[in-house]
């Protein structure tokens, strides 16, 4: 009989450990947890703090309403899981683990003949003076989760200061200001979400952040918390901001320690290294989850990419692998997704700023409109980056963000750069069409269409990075084309450069504007932008540029 032992019981070792029995139904397969927990839905906390999730247990259930508890996995799926068990040693030539149960202390050994590493990451606590003050949290555990609501709904909460802006921290963020709480969030880099999203992306969802009563500290740093035995302090290198409540949310470490002393190999991301097949250096260990490294398959490079997801596919991969088979993980496309009260924000693929450190050729293109058509009750509008190689057209990543439906947009694109297509391919594929779910070519299909144009030559757009440094030079004209009324409800800013000409009017007053001077044209989401370009240089202007996403992606404030 096969002896298998798996050290994490929580996503990929369970998943691990579950596929392997469906695999062989006669192997012995033993599972250590260190902690009480097991298998339970991390990614869920958030929303258990919000009031989202009613109780914390419902992380912990199958679809049906059973917890996955010790008892379960062994009548269900005839595993032994074994918890407050903490795996302390790996002798490879004798193949036994030791092991010690946390509750009594004792100390044994548990033989294997495939051993599997899913021992996770554990959050970066920085070494700042006050760090160990009470109601600091790293939201790691449902322990976390419990502590925090509970405070929340006793009123002992009222300021919250949350250190890092990426997806923990800003679905933090969320949770907090839905139950009233105010939020402030402190970033050392320029922007929120700065690990996926490029700067004009992260600039709408900055701004809908502040919409909301989300303060955001970007480029500034934490020196130190203060109080007595409670924080009620947190001091930057520019403030000090009150606080009875503070977030940890500058990422994770892997828990490599244990393969580590094992000699087991560890790569340049400070995470284990794996093959394909999920295998470490002993041929009868293998590694999965938040403690291993995996290739990003489009820059050919190893990343520490901690995701759920991600965990549970290793998981299945090693499943079959332990029994016998060949199953390959290919790697990763650093896909994400995140939740900012009605925002989505999402992320497949390289950002801009990766392509232009690997050495790529790139061209990218934004572009903004409805989810679905105008006319439909509960269209909202979605912006959407893409980013080619400029000779191939090989889709290289792409981002979204909007109150409308981005997910499946991010689903999409991440399908196509699995495949490894282009842009011709993301246009051609035959999507699903109704109104009550989409126009008839879908937003992912006009950025392609968008890349293609400019790579004609027949749409010169810009970003609005770009944009603002011209309006702010004062050298360019800005040609607002929306109608009287759209413009009284909101301006792109309060410059002198632009000028306001409706499209429907163009034609007829094309005289007003100097064909030696630059003019970048918009609208709302500049499709009459763009109608506007080619009117323009039907009339003989040479210099027309295209002010992309309009007015709905302009991610800095706008005018009065």
């Amino acid at each position: 009989m096969k002896k298998i032992v798996v050290i994490g019981g929580v996503a990929a070792g369970l998943k691990a450990a579950a596929k392997a029995r469906r695999s062989d139904p006669q192997a012995s397969i033993t599972v250590l947890e260190r902690g009480k927990i097991i298998s339970y839905g991390a990614c869920g906390m958030p929303y258990y703090v919000g009031g989202d999730v009613n109780d914390i247990e419902d992380l912990m259930k199958t679809p049906v309403g059973i917890v996955r508890s010790s008892a379960f996995f062994k009548n269900v799926k005839d595993l032994d899981v074994l918890i407050q068990t903490e795996a302390t040693a790996i002798d490879r030539q004798a193949k036994v683990v030791t092991v010690k149960k946390l509750a009594t202390g004792e100390t044994d050994t548990i033989p294997y003949d495939k051993l599997v590493i899913a021992t996770g990451a554990s959050p970066i606590k920085p070494p700042l003076p006050g760090v160990a003050l009470d109601n600091i949290f790293s939201l790691w555990h449902p322990d976390d989760a419990k502590v925090i609501r509970q405070g929340i709904e006793a009123g002992n909460y009222k300021q919250a200061v949350i250190i890092g802006a990426g997806l923990v921290g800003m679905e933090m963020a969320e949770a907090l200001t839905k139950r009233q709480l105010q939020v402030t969030v402190v970033e050392m880099k320029e922007q929120i979400f700065p690990a996926f999203l490029d700067a004009e992306i992260a600039g709408i969802a900055s701004k809908y952040a502040a919409g909301k009563g989300i303060t955001l500290l970007t480029e500034e740093k934490v020196e130190r918390f203060t109080g007595e035995t409670r924080v009620t302090a947190v001091e930057t290198d520019k403030r000090t901001i009150p606080a009875d409540l503070v977030i940890l949310a500058i990422g994770a470490r892997p828990n490599v320690e244990l393969a580590k002393a094992a000699g087991l190999t560890i790569g340049v991301t400070g995470a284990i290294v794996v093959d394909e097949e999920m295998r470490t250096n002993d041929p009868d260990i293998y590694a999965g989850g938040d403690c291993v490294e995996n290739i990003n398959r489009l820059s050919g490079q190893k990343v520490f990419a901690p995701m759920g997801s991600t965990a549970n596919k290793h998981g299945r991969v090693i499943g079959e692998n332990l029994c016998g088979g060949h199953v390959k993980f290919k790697g990763v496309l650093n896909t994400v997704v995140a939740k900012l009260h009605n925002l989505t924000v999402g992320k497949t693929g390289l950002s801009e700023r990766d392509a232009k450190q690997l050495g790529y050729d790139y061209i990218t293109a934004m572009v903004a409109g409805h989810d679905k058509p105008h006319y439909m009750p509960g269209a909202k509008p979605i912006t959407v980056k893409l980013i080619a190689e400029a000779q191939t057209g090989k889709i290289l990543g792409m981002q979204a963000v909007g109150e409308g439906e981005v997910a499946k947009r991010v689903d999409v694109v991440a399908a196509v750069l699995t495949l490894g297509g282009t842009i011709d391919d993301l246009f051609d594929i035959d999507l699903s069409y109704a109104p009550p779910y989409n126009s008839p070519i879908d937003n992912v299909a006009v950025a392609a269409n968008a890349v293609m144009n400019k790579l004609a030559g027949k749409f010169k757009g810009i970003s609005p990075l770009v944009a603002k440094e011209k309006l702010e030079d004062g050298k360019t004209v800005f040609l607002d084309v929306r109608t009287p009324d759209e413009c009284k409800q909101i301006r792109l800013s309060d410059s002198p450069s632009i000028k306001y000409i409706p499209l429907g009017q163009l034609r007829n007053r094309v005289a007003e504007l100097n064909k030696q001077d630059e003019v970048v044209a918009f609208c709302k989401i500049s499709l009459r932008g763009y109608d506007a370009e080619g009117i323009l240089e039907g009339a003989g202007f040479e210099n027309v540029k295209v002010m992309e996403g309009g007015i709905v992606s302009w991610p800095f404030s706008h005018g009065k």
